[in-house]
């Protein structure tokens, strides 16, 4: 089995809680206080959870950008 772990901050607890809603239907997230939270991926195979992987870090990139883009015009 191949394990991968993430804990995730962002600038704002906002983008944090908007970066953590952006995860809701890929994959299950969990708060470790109230700065940041956490993920874990489980495969059998090394290319399936790079697959995972890239999959949940291009969202968050995104998210992130759009976040930014919101950040500038506010």
């Amino acid at each position: 089995m191949w394990h991968l772990a993430l804990v995730i901050q962002s600038r704002t607890i906002t983008d944090t809680e908007a970066l953590c809603a952006a995860l809701a239907t890929d994959c299950d997230t969990e708060w470790n206080d109230s700065n940041s939270f956490s993920l874990e991926l489980t495969e059998t195979k090394c290319k399936d959870l790079r697959a995972m992987w890239n999959t949940r870090m291009r969202g968050l990139i995104a998210t992130d950008e759009v976040l930014k883009v919101f950040a500038k015009h506010s």
